[in-house]
């Protein structure tokens, strides 16, 4: 059987994190991975994380299943923190995944099942694991018109445009806030518009809401998804908690499915249940377990929101520096955008050749589409980033041109 398979197409950004693993040098960069790292180049653990660990293993009885949607008051904690009082919570079925990943994937599933049919709507660019999930699902996909090459912001009359030839059915698929890869984003009249779409044609919203906190801050990054989920008919959220609360290998997340019908509720929750069932039975419990502890207790919500809030000021200082610098190399504001971006990634927008000349010249290690990890830098490597990027530019323009 096993010689029948076919070797699979390789991640991109994992052969990238091998690449700069081989590098020896010792003034490399990565830029490539999607983790949170601090000055120091560590993913460290949060405080709230460690102290709410500590409670647990003192208090914890038992490691039997919770159940097939997870533990409750975590799907309640999380409902919370992303939707606030936008809709009824008797309204929204939840049930917890492996990860974001896990939301996406299940959501998916729900898609092919309720309407097999239905067509995906994704941004170009977009996060490429939701291309490969739903190539695998044989789910037809569709590409809408989003970042602007040239100036490096939304193309949103190109996005529009495109969401207009959309057939009642089909499922828009959103980035709730910091957008992977481009760091460009929606504003709120920008989400209103495109919710009138949505329900001038009928379309299905799913939104994947991966970095809630990194960008303009908690409540301000739920703002689109809240208004999606309380002006359309029916939506499904998928949510990570592995940025926010820095618990990237405990898979922690949750998808949700959202109906004005609240006499929907019910059926969807059960039909989340069941394709837990299908898929992996009962989800990852320890990191739902510590994100539920930390939402429901005072002290340590205060203590995670305000590391949150650093880390979050950490990605935004670093933007404007590396902004500034650029702008003083060049004398130019071509890349003002990357202050005005939010999260932890940008597109730069520059080319492959730029992006490989970067790799072979300074050790700079980002992914061929010129997507960044902002999280990757510090104050000291800022510097070295940003000539880089005027030194392969200035190279590349040279180059002369084939007759």
């Amino acid at each position: 059987m096993f010689e029948t398979l076919k070797a699979q197409p390789a991640d991109k950004i994992l052969a990238l994190m091998q690449m700069y693993r081989d590098d020896p040098r010792d003034s490399k960069i990565d830029l490539g991975v999607g983790v949170y790292k601090n000055a120091e180049g560590v993913t460290p653990v949060m405080r709230a994380i460690k102290a709410a660990e500590h409670k647990l293993w003192e208090e914890q009885t038992s490691k039997s299943y919770v159940g097939l949607a997870g533990d409750p008051a975590y799907s309640d904690a999380m409902i919370k923190l992303i939707l606030a009082d936008s809709v009824a919570r008797a309204n929204v079925a939840a049930a917890a995944t492996p990860g974001g990943t896990g939301a996406v994937r299940q959501a998916f599933e729900l898609i092919k099942m309720a309407n097999p049919g239905a067509r995906v709507f994704v941004s170009n660019p977009t996060w490429p694991n939701h291309i490969s999930i739903l190539n695998y699902l044989n789910i037809e996909t569709v590409a809408y018109r989003y970042f602007d090459r040239e100036t490096c912001g939304v193309d949103f009359d190109g996005m529009i445009a495109d969401l207009k030839t959309a057939n009642k059915g089909d499922v828009v698929l959103l980035h709730g806030c910091c957008h992977n890869p481009t760091g460009a984003n929606l504003n709120m009249v920008q989400w209103q518009e495109v919710v009138a779409i949505l329900n001038e044609r009928g379309l299905i919203p799913m939104i994947d809401i991966a970095y809630q906190g990194f960008g303009d801050g908690l409540e301000e990054d739920a703002q689109g998804v809240r208004y999606v989920a309380a002006n359309t008919p029916e939506c499904l959220i998928a949510a990570s908690c592995s940025k926010n609360f820095g618990i990237y290998r405990e898979r922690t997340g949750l998808l949700m499915a959202v109906s004005q019908d609240g006499g929907a509720q019910a059926l969807n929750q059960g039909t989340l249940a069941f394709l837990n069932r299908q898929n992996y039975s009962f989800p990852p419990d320890h990191g739902a377990r510590l994100v539920s502890m930390i939402l429901n207790d005072d002290a340590l919500r205060a203590d995670w929101a305000a590391e949150l809030e650093e880390t979050r000021l950490g990605m935004l200082a670093l933007r404007q520096q590396l902004a500034d610098e650029l702008q003083r190399l060049t004398g130019s504001d071509r890349f003002g955008f990357l202050a005005q971006h939010r999260g932890m990634f940008s597109l730069l927008g520059t080319t492959p050749e730029m992006v490989e000349k970067m790799r072979a010249d300074s050790g700079i290690y980002m992914v061929g589409d010129s997507r960044m990890n902002i999280a990757g830098l510090n104050t000291q490597t800022v510097p070295i980033l940003a000539q880089a990027i005027v030194d392969a530019r200035r190279l590349t323009l040279r180059k002369p041109k084939m007759t």
